[in-house]
């Protein structure tokens, strides 16, 4: 009844860039995920230089990309052995 109170506070731009990232963790796609984090930061930057961002924003995208850190260390193909050799 109240979606539309749900999305307040967000940034689109931001929120774009997380949906990918969790989509891409979701399905494994490794290199991708990485890729959109960083532009996530890069975009959250741009956005914080700008003073596009309320207090509130900064807050809470600061806290999702120390998440993503967290849970992207060490998340690559770079030290996967393939499957075929053991």
């Amino acid at each position: 009844m109240f979606e539309f109170i749900h999305g307040l506070g967000k940034n689109k731009e931001l929120e774009t860039i997380v949906q990918e990232i969790d989509s891409n963790i979701a399905n494994n796609y490794k290199d991708a995920a990485q890729e959109a984090f960083v532009l996530l930061e890069q975009k959250f930057q741009e956005l914080s230089d700008k003073g596009r961002l309320k207090d509130k924003q900064i807050a809470e995208y600061q806290h999702k990309i120390a998440a993503y850190q967290e849970t992207l260390r060490g998340f690559s193909h770079k030290d996967q052995k393939p499957y075929w050799h053991s």
